[in-house]
Protein backbone atom coordinates (compact mmCIF):
# COMPACT_ATOMS: atom_id res chain seq x y z
CA UNK A 1 0.00 0.00 0.00
CA UNK A 2 1.79 3.04 -1.09
CA UNK A 3 1.22 6.23 1.00
CA UNK A 4 1.08 9.99 -0.79
CA UNK A 5 3.94 12.19 -0.53
CA UNK A 6 3.54 15.96 -0.37
CA UNK A 7 5.11 17.85 -2.76
CA UNK A 8 6.89 20.87 -1.71
CA UNK A 9 6.70 24.06 -3.81
CA UNK A 10 9.79 25.24 -4.73
CA UNK A 11 11.23 28.57 -6.01
CA UNK A 12 14.79 27.90 -6.90
CA UNK A 13 16.16 28.42 -10.78
CA UNK A 14 18.30 25.47 -12.00
CA UNK A 15 22.01 26.05 -12.84
CA UNK A 16 24.11 25.46 -16.11
CA UNK A 17 25.10 21.75 -16.32
CA UNK A 18 28.17 23.30 -17.28
CA UNK A 19 29.00 25.00 -14.01
CA UNK A 20 28.15 21.83 -12.25
CA UNK A 21 28.97 19.03 -13.93
CA UNK A 22 29.17 17.05 -10.54
CA UNK A 23 25.67 17.11 -10.07
CA UNK A 24 24.61 15.35 -13.49
CA UNK A 25 23.30 11.97 -13.33
CA UNK A 26 23.21 9.53 -16.13
CA UNK A 27 25.38 10.06 -18.63
CA UNK A 28 26.03 7.61 -22.02
CA UNK A 29 29.29 7.41 -23.17
CA UNK A 30 28.92 4.76 -26.24
CA UNK A 31 26.25 3.31 -28.16
CA UNK A 32 27.14 0.24 -30.27
CA UNK A 33 24.26 -1.12 -32.53
CA UNK A 34 24.51 -4.44 -34.80
CA UNK A 35 21.82 -5.64 -37.04
CA UNK A 36 19.55 -2.63 -35.39
CA UNK A 37 17.06 -0.83 -38.12
CA UNK A 38 18.95 0.46 -40.63
CA UNK A 39 22.52 0.13 -39.13
CA UNK A 40 24.51 -3.26 -39.78
CA UNK A 41 27.06 -1.56 -37.15
CA UNK A 42 27.44 1.16 -36.00
CA UNK A 43 29.60 2.50 -32.72
CA UNK A 44 29.18 5.92 -31.53
CA UNK A 45 31.15 7.97 -28.51
CA UNK A 46 29.83 10.61 -26.61
CA UNK A 47 31.79 13.15 -24.37
CA UNK A 48 28.01 14.26 -22.61
CA UNK A 49 27.15 17.31 -24.19
CA UNK A 50 24.22 17.73 -25.51
CA UNK A 51 24.30 15.14 -28.59
CA UNK A 52 22.98 16.74 -32.11
CA UNK A 53 21.78 14.13 -34.93
CA UNK A 54 21.38 15.32 -38.32
CA UNK A 55 20.67 14.08 -41.71
CA UNK A 56 18.03 13.40 -44.53
CA UNK A 57 14.41 12.07 -43.46
CA UNK A 58 14.76 8.18 -43.66
CA UNK A 59 18.65 8.14 -42.79
CA UNK A 60 18.32 6.53 -39.24
CA UNK A 61 18.05 9.52 -37.02
CA UNK A 62 14.85 8.11 -34.95
CA UNK A 63 16.84 4.82 -35.32
CA UNK A 64 19.63 6.29 -32.59
CA UNK A 65 17.12 7.48 -29.95
CA UNK A 66 14.64 4.62 -30.03
CA UNK A 67 17.81 2.04 -29.80
CA UNK A 68 18.74 4.67 -26.26
CA UNK A 69 14.62 4.60 -25.55
CA UNK A 70 15.19 0.36 -25.44
CA UNK A 71 17.67 0.37 -22.52
CA UNK A 72 14.65 0.64 -20.21
CA UNK A 73 11.04 -0.86 -19.88
CA UNK A 74 8.50 -0.82 -22.42
CA UNK A 75 8.96 -1.35 -25.87
CA UNK A 76 11.12 1.99 -27.08
CA UNK A 77 9.52 5.11 -28.42
CA UNK A 78 7.92 3.64 -31.22
CA UNK A 79 6.38 0.86 -29.29
CA UNK A 80 7.82 -1.75 -31.94
CA UNK A 81 7.56 -5.44 -31.37
CA UNK A 82 10.64 -6.95 -31.15
CA UNK A 83 10.86 -8.57 -34.28
CA UNK A 84 10.27 -5.35 -36.30
CA UNK A 85 13.76 -3.99 -34.78
CA UNK A 86 16.00 -6.60 -36.78
CA UNK A 87 17.48 -5.41 -39.59
CA UNK A 88 16.26 -6.02 -43.17
CA UNK A 89 18.50 -8.62 -44.93
CA UNK A 90 20.70 -9.48 -41.39
CA UNK A 91 21.16 -12.28 -39.30
CA UNK A 92 17.80 -11.95 -38.33
CA UNK A 93 18.41 -10.85 -34.63
CA UNK A 94 19.63 -7.64 -33.15
CA UNK A 95 21.62 -6.50 -30.61
CA UNK A 96 21.55 -3.06 -28.56
CA UNK A 97 24.76 -1.19 -25.92
CA UNK A 98 25.27 1.13 -24.07
CA UNK A 99 28.63 2.34 -21.95
CA UNK A 100 27.43 5.38 -19.22
CA UNK A 101 28.57 6.76 -16.01
CA UNK A 102 26.57 6.83 -13.35
CA UNK A 103 27.97 8.89 -11.05
CA UNK A 104 31.88 7.68 -10.31
CA UNK A 105 31.32 3.98 -12.36
CA UNK A 106 31.13 3.08 -15.67
CA UNK A 107 28.37 0.69 -16.67
CA UNK A 108 27.75 -1.17 -19.51
CA UNK A 109 23.77 -1.73 -20.11
CA UNK A 110 22.49 -3.78 -22.85
CA UNK A 111 19.95 -6.24 -24.76
CA UNK A 112 18.31 -7.36 -27.72
CA UNK A 113 16.78 -10.84 -29.55
CA UNK A 114 18.36 -13.52 -30.81
CA UNK A 115 18.17 -15.69 -33.70
CA UNK A 116 17.21 -18.28 -31.61
CA UNK A 117 14.66 -17.09 -29.44
CA UNK A 118 12.79 -14.80 -31.82
CA UNK A 119 9.64 -14.01 -29.09
CA UNK A 120 12.25 -13.20 -25.77
CA UNK A 121 13.90 -9.93 -25.40
CA UNK A 122 17.07 -10.33 -23.62
CA UNK A 123 18.68 -7.75 -21.20
CA UNK A 124 21.91 -7.43 -19.56
CA UNK A 125 23.53 -5.11 -16.87
CA UNK A 126 27.46 -5.47 -16.83
CA UNK A 127 26.91 -8.00 -19.45
CA UNK A 128 25.31 -10.17 -17.10
CA UNK A 129 22.05 -11.03 -17.78
CA UNK A 130 18.94 -9.95 -15.89
CA UNK A 131 15.41 -10.81 -15.48
CA UNK A 132 13.36 -8.02 -17.57
CA UNK A 133 14.20 -4.47 -18.92
CA UNK A 134 12.43 -3.19 -15.64
CA UNK A 135 15.86 -2.95 -13.87
CA UNK A 136 17.71 -1.01 -15.92
CA UNK A 137 15.26 1.89 -14.31
CA UNK A 138 17.26 2.15 -11.50
CA UNK A 139 20.34 3.41 -13.44
CA UNK A 140 18.29 5.72 -16.19
CA UNK A 141 14.94 6.92 -17.26
CA UNK A 142 14.09 8.44 -20.18
CA UNK A 143 11.36 10.97 -21.58
CA UNK A 144 10.74 11.56 -25.26
CA UNK A 145 8.83 13.89 -27.49
CA UNK A 146 8.40 12.34 -30.91
CA UNK A 147 6.79 14.04 -33.96
CA UNK A 148 3.84 10.96 -33.25
CA UNK A 149 2.58 12.70 -29.75
CA UNK A 150 1.50 16.11 -31.28
CA UNK A 151 -1.56 15.31 -31.50
CA UNK A 152 -1.27 14.07 -27.92
CA UNK A 153 -3.89 16.78 -26.43
CA UNK A 154 -6.40 16.12 -29.57
CA UNK A 155 -6.70 12.08 -30.04
CA UNK A 156 -8.00 9.68 -27.26
CA UNK A 157 -7.32 9.67 -23.22
CA UNK A 158 -5.16 6.70 -23.76
CA UNK A 159 -2.25 8.40 -24.54
CA UNK A 160 -2.57 11.01 -22.67
CA UNK A 161 -2.42 8.59 -19.38
CA UNK A 162 0.40 6.78 -21.23
CA UNK A 163 2.15 10.02 -21.52
CA UNK A 164 1.35 11.04 -17.67
CA UNK A 165 3.00 7.46 -16.69
CA UNK A 166 6.54 7.80 -18.21
CA UNK A 167 6.72 11.21 -16.47
CA UNK A 168 5.73 9.87 -13.24
CA UNK A 169 7.90 6.88 -14.08
CA UNK A 170 10.45 9.25 -14.94
CA UNK A 171 10.18 10.53 -10.83
CA UNK A 172 9.53 7.04 -9.43
CA UNK A 173 10.97 3.79 -11.45
CA UNK A 174 8.06 1.73 -9.21
CA UNK A 175 5.57 3.37 -11.25
CA UNK A 176 5.88 1.33 -14.36
CA UNK A 177 5.76 -1.53 -11.64
CA UNK A 178 2.75 -1.34 -10.13
CA UNK A 179 0.86 -0.49 -13.30
CA UNK A 180 1.50 -3.53 -14.68
CA UNK A 181 0.42 -4.82 -11.47
CA UNK A 182 -2.61 -3.35 -11.94
CA UNK A 183 -2.43 -4.54 -15.84
CA UNK A 184 -2.39 -7.82 -15.52
CA UNK A 185 -4.91 -8.02 -11.96
CA UNK A 186 -7.29 -6.59 -14.55
CA UNK A 187 -7.24 -8.95 -16.89
CA UNK A 188 -6.75 -12.03 -15.44
CA UNK A 189 -10.20 -10.46 -13.76
CA UNK A 190 -11.78 -9.86 -16.46
CA UNK A 191 -11.14 -13.53 -17.90
CA UNK A 192 -12.41 -15.01 -15.02
CA UNK A 193 -15.70 -13.03 -15.33
CA UNK A 194 -16.27 -13.34 -19.04
CA UNK A 195 -15.88 -17.27 -18.47
CA UNK A 196 -17.93 -17.29 -15.87
CA UNK A 197 -16.08 -18.36 -13.18
CA UNK A 198 -16.99 -17.32 -10.02
CA UNK A 199 -13.88 -18.91 -7.47
CA UNK A 200 -14.52 -16.12 -4.62
CA UNK A 201 -11.02 -16.08 -3.03
CA UNK A 202 -9.65 -15.82 -6.89
CA UNK A 203 -11.75 -12.88 -7.44
CA UNK A 204 -11.22 -10.95 -4.11
CA UNK A 205 -7.52 -11.50 -4.45
CA UNK A 206 -7.23 -10.33 -8.07
CA UNK A 207 -9.36 -6.90 -6.75
CA UNK A 208 -7.24 -6.40 -3.87
CA UNK A 209 -4.41 -6.45 -6.12
CA UNK A 210 -6.29 -3.95 -8.70
CA UNK A 211 -7.11 -1.42 -5.56
CA UNK A 212 -3.70 -1.85 -4.07
CA UNK A 213 -1.97 -1.42 -7.13
CA UNK A 214 -4.57 0.72 -8.77
CA UNK A 215 -4.59 3.43 -5.61
CA UNK A 216 -1.07 3.77 -6.16
CA UNK A 217 -0.82 4.62 -9.63
CA UNK A 218 -3.42 6.93 -9.19
CA UNK A 219 -1.43 8.29 -6.56
CA UNK A 220 2.00 8.98 -8.56
CA UNK A 221 -0.05 10.71 -10.95
CA UNK A 222 -1.33 12.94 -8.51
CA UNK A 223 2.29 13.32 -7.24
CA UNK A 224 3.66 14.49 -10.61
CA UNK A 225 0.79 17.08 -11.67
CA UNK A 226 1.75 18.71 -8.29
CA UNK A 227 5.60 18.55 -8.93
CA UNK A 228 4.84 19.74 -12.04
CA UNK A 229 2.85 23.08 -10.77
CA UNK A 230 5.85 23.65 -8.53
CA UNK A 231 8.25 23.03 -11.54
CA UNK A 232 6.11 26.30 -13.35
CA UNK A 233 6.71 28.18 -10.60
CA UNK A 234 10.36 27.96 -10.57
CA UNK A 235 10.72 28.50 -13.95
CA UNK A 236 11.07 32.06 -14.93
CA UNK A 237 10.99 31.76 -18.50
CA UNK A 238 8.02 32.67 -21.38
CA UNK A 239 9.08 31.17 -24.02
CA UNK A 240 6.90 28.34 -24.14
CA UNK A 241 3.39 28.49 -22.53
CA UNK A 242 2.14 27.82 -19.01
CA UNK A 243 -0.16 25.20 -18.57
CA UNK A 244 -2.96 24.19 -16.04
CA UNK A 245 -2.95 20.28 -15.67
CA UNK A 246 -5.52 18.65 -13.82
CA UNK A 247 -6.83 14.44 -13.45
CA UNK A 248 -10.10 13.28 -14.96
CA UNK A 249 -10.86 10.00 -12.70
CA UNK A 250 -12.98 8.86 -9.57
CA UNK A 251 -9.44 7.65 -8.21
CA UNK A 252 -8.01 10.88 -8.62
CA UNK A 253 -11.16 12.38 -7.33
CA UNK A 254 -11.04 10.77 -3.88
CA UNK A 255 -7.74 10.60 -3.57
CA UNK A 256 -8.45 14.55 -2.64
CA UNK A 257 -11.34 13.65 -0.17
CA UNK A 258 -9.69 10.70 1.68
CA UNK A 259 -6.47 8.62 2.72
CA UNK A 260 -5.31 5.95 0.43
CA UNK A 261 -6.21 3.09 2.33
CA UNK A 262 -10.19 4.09 2.74
CA UNK A 263 -10.20 4.82 -1.25
CA UNK A 264 -8.90 1.01 -2.02
CA UNK A 265 -11.35 -0.04 0.45
CA UNK A 266 -14.16 1.68 -1.22
CA UNK A 267 -12.18 1.01 -4.99
CA UNK A 268 -12.57 -3.01 -3.83
CA UNK A 269 -16.14 -2.97 -3.04
CA UNK A 270 -16.99 -0.97 -6.41
CA UNK A 271 -15.12 -3.99 -8.30
CA UNK A 272 -17.26 -6.18 -6.19
CA UNK A 273 -20.46 -4.53 -6.81
CA UNK A 274 -19.78 -4.24 -10.81
CA UNK A 275 -19.08 -7.51 -11.51
CA UNK A 276 -21.85 -8.35 -13.39
CA UNK A 277 -21.76 -5.01 -15.54
CA UNK A 278 -17.98 -5.30 -16.01
CA UNK A 279 -18.40 -9.00 -17.27
CA UNK A 280 -21.08 -7.92 -20.06
CA UNK A 281 -19.12 -5.20 -20.88
CA UNK A 282 -16.62 -7.04 -21.56
CA UNK A 283 -14.06 -4.41 -19.36
CA UNK A 284 -13.72 -2.77 -16.31
CA UNK A 285 -15.71 0.27 -15.95
CA UNK A 286 -13.56 1.71 -13.11
CA UNK A 287 -10.44 2.55 -12.50
CA UNK A 288 -6.86 4.16 -13.04
CA UNK A 289 -7.11 2.93 -16.43
CA UNK A 290 -10.37 5.72 -17.52
CA UNK A 291 -8.52 8.34 -16.17
CA UNK A 292 -7.82 11.50 -18.41
CA UNK A 293 -4.94 13.85 -18.20
CA UNK A 294 -6.49 17.55 -18.33
CA UNK A 295 -4.91 20.05 -19.94
CA UNK A 296 -5.14 24.19 -20.52
CA UNK A 297 -3.45 26.66 -22.09
CA UNK A 298 -2.93 29.23 -18.81
CA UNK A 299 -3.02 32.63 -21.01
CA UNK A 300 -5.86 31.59 -23.30
CA UNK A 301 -7.81 30.20 -20.69
CA UNK A 302 -8.74 27.30 -23.27
CA UNK A 303 -8.65 23.53 -23.20
CA UNK A 304 -5.36 22.39 -25.07
CA UNK A 305 -7.51 20.09 -27.51
CA UNK A 306 -9.07 23.65 -28.74
CA UNK A 307 -5.73 25.13 -29.04
CA UNK A 308 -3.70 25.70 -32.80
CA UNK A 309 -1.70 22.93 -33.70
CA UNK A 310 1.71 25.02 -33.49
CA UNK A 311 0.20 25.96 -29.70
CA UNK A 312 -0.15 22.45 -29.06
CA UNK A 313 3.31 21.79 -30.12
CA UNK A 314 4.71 24.34 -27.75
CA UNK A 315 2.41 23.07 -24.74
CA UNK A 316 3.71 19.79 -24.98
CA UNK A 317 7.40 21.37 -24.80
CA UNK A 318 6.50 23.31 -21.91
CA UNK A 319 5.11 20.30 -19.91
CA UNK A 320 8.05 18.31 -20.60
CA UNK A 321 10.43 20.90 -19.81
CA UNK A 322 8.37 21.90 -16.26
CA UNK A 323 9.01 17.91 -15.62
CA UNK A 324 12.02 17.81 -16.44
CA UNK A 325 12.61 20.99 -14.58
CA UNK A 326 10.68 19.25 -11.41
CA UNK A 327 13.77 16.39 -11.31
CA UNK A 328 16.22 18.88 -11.41
CA UNK A 329 15.14 20.46 -8.68
CA UNK A 330 13.95 17.43 -6.61
CA UNK A 331 17.78 16.40 -7.18
CA UNK A 332 19.00 19.23 -6.05
CA UNK A 333 17.20 19.24 -2.91
CA UNK A 334 17.66 15.56 -2.32
CA UNK A 335 21.66 15.62 -3.43
CA UNK A 336 20.91 12.52 -5.28
CA UNK A 337 21.77 13.10 -9.39
CA UNK A 338 18.70 12.38 -11.19
CA UNK A 339 18.73 9.51 -13.84
CA UNK A 340 17.21 11.13 -16.54
CA UNK A 341 18.26 11.62 -19.81
CA UNK A 342 15.76 13.35 -22.84
CA UNK A 343 15.07 11.94 -26.29
CA UNK A 344 13.90 14.69 -28.40
CA UNK A 345 12.98 14.10 -32.02
CA UNK A 346 12.62 16.25 -34.52
CA UNK A 347 12.05 18.94 -31.76
CA UNK A 348 13.24 21.69 -33.90
CA UNK A 349 11.55 21.65 -36.64
CA UNK A 350 8.45 23.89 -36.21
CA UNK A 351 10.61 26.45 -33.92
CA UNK A 352 11.83 29.99 -35.05
CA UNK A 353 15.25 31.04 -34.23
CA UNK A 354 14.83 32.66 -31.15
CA UNK A 355 12.80 29.72 -29.55
CA UNK A 356 15.22 27.48 -30.84
CA UNK A 357 17.93 28.82 -28.81
CA UNK A 358 15.94 29.78 -25.82
CA UNK A 359 14.83 25.91 -25.76
CA UNK A 360 18.81 25.40 -25.69
CA UNK A 361 19.71 27.23 -23.00
CA UNK A 362 17.23 25.66 -20.65
CA UNK A 363 18.32 22.25 -21.66
CA UNK A 364 21.87 22.96 -20.59
CA UNK A 365 20.31 24.46 -17.59
CA UNK A 366 18.51 21.18 -16.30
CA UNK A 367 22.36 19.56 -16.91
CA UNK A 368 20.10 16.35 -18.14
CA UNK A 369 21.54 14.41 -21.12
CA UNK A 370 19.95 15.47 -24.27
CA UNK A 371 19.52 13.57 -27.08
CA UNK A 372 18.66 15.72 -30.45
CA UNK A 373 17.84 14.77 -34.09
CA UNK A 374 16.85 17.37 -36.75
CA UNK A 375 17.24 17.50 -40.73
CA UNK A 376 19.49 20.05 -41.33
CA UNK A 377 22.69 21.17 -38.86
CA UNK A 378 21.56 24.70 -39.42
CA UNK A 379 18.70 23.70 -36.56
CA UNK A 380 21.12 23.29 -34.18
CA UNK A 381 23.77 26.39 -34.59
CA UNK A 382 22.62 27.94 -31.73
CA UNK A 383 24.26 25.39 -29.12
CA UNK A 384 27.41 26.65 -31.00
CA UNK A 385 30.90 24.34 -28.96
CA UNK A 386 28.31 23.32 -26.23
CA UNK A 387 26.62 20.26 -28.33
CA UNK A 388 28.75 17.53 -29.83
CA UNK A 389 27.17 17.25 -33.36
CA UNK A 390 26.51 13.83 -35.62
CA UNK A 391 26.13 14.04 -39.37
CA UNK A 392 23.58 10.52 -39.89
CA UNK A 393 23.52 9.30 -43.50
CA UNK A 394 22.09 5.52 -44.50
CA UNK A 395 23.49 3.26 -42.12
CA UNK A 396 26.09 5.29 -40.90
CA UNK A 397 27.17 7.86 -38.06
CA UNK A 398 30.49 10.63 -38.05
CA UNK A 399 30.76 13.38 -35.39
CA UNK A 400 30.95 16.46 -36.66
CA UNK A 401 31.51 20.19 -35.59
CA UNK A 402 27.66 21.94 -35.24
CA UNK A 403 29.22 25.73 -36.41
Amino acid sequence: MESERVVATAALRTESFAASASAAGARFTRLALVDFRSYADADIRFDGRPACFFGPNGAGKTNLLEALSLIGPGRGLRGAQLDELARRGGSGGWAVSAEMRCGGDERQLGGGMGVEAPDRRQCRIDRQPIAGPAAFSDLVRFMWLTPAQDRLFAEGAGERRRFLDRMTHARDPAHARVGADYEVAMRQRQSLLVQGERDEAWLTALEAQMAEAGVAVAAGRRETIGALAAAEIAGADDIFPSADLSLQGDLEAALDCGPAADVEEAFMARLRASRRADAEAGRATYGPHRSDLLVVHRAKGAPARLCSTGEQKALLIGVVLANARALSLSARFSGTPSPLVLLLDEIAAHLDAERRAALFDILESLRFQVFMTGTDRSLFEAWGRRAQGFAVEQGGVREVKIS
